[in-house]
């Protein structure tokens, strides 16, 4: 059985922190994990930079409830789950995601948690565990699994090493030339003809 692993921001949604970046005007807000590769880092100066300017939960899922999924990714989702079990592998927050997900037609999401104060203000976050996209990828190989995973950002790149097959989509630059081993696409019809590259099922019907 073959199960698809995906990235959430960059590769189906916008980036959330970019977009309340400019919505507020925030340029250190704008940092990702294509710039910051350590996730504990990041999160601790996003938290700082909130604390300073007074903004909590409900201000971000303001912007997020005017976010859409990116063009043609629920399309490619829907395409996705004809073929294979898919599952979201992210980085972000169930608190931030949901609205996104009823977008995408709810697939499974893997992701983390805030802590948030009864005022709205985001205390602290709770990682599901460490290093959880390789983790996941992991335990779903021991189910027996074979796992296709594709994703945009330095955070993605244990996961798509640990996969059988991994693939970078909407990656930047420094990304593709520093992980050369993963093929690098930029179109949702690219990743479809990766992915069905990548198929052990589809080789099978040749």
């Amino acid at each position: 059985m073959e199960l698809a692993c995906l990235d959430l921001e960059g590769v189906l949604i916008p980036e959330i922190w970019i977009a309340f970046a400019e919505k507020t005007g925030i340029e250190e807000l704008k940092a990702t994990t294509r710039d910051i590769p350590d996730y504990d880092v990041l999160m601790q100066q996003r938290l700082r930079i909130l604390d300073e300017h007074g903004y909590g939960l409900p201000e971000i899922q303001e912007v997020i409830g005017t976010l859409n999924p990116l063009e043609g990714a629920r399309e490619f989702i829907d395409w996705l789950r004809e073929r294979f079990q898919v599952v979201i592998l992210s980085d972000t927050f169930y608190e931030f995601a949901m609205p996104l997900m009823a977008k995408l037609g709810y697939p499974a999401l893997l992701c983390h948690k805030l802590e948030v104060s009864e005022q709205g203000r985001i205390t602290n976050y709770l990682l599901r565990q460490r290093d959880p996209k390789r983790q996941s990828v992991r335990a779903f190989q021991l189910l027996n699994y074979r796992v296709i995973a594709a994703g945009d950002s330095y955070n993605d790149t244990t996961m798509l090493k640990q996969a059988e097959v991994g693939i970078l989509f909407h990656a930047p630059k420094n990304v593709i030339d520093e992980f050369p081993q993963f093929p690098a696409v930029q179109t949702f019809d690219e990743l479809k003809a990766e992915f069905l590259s990548a198929s052990e099922l589809h080789h099978q019907t040749d």
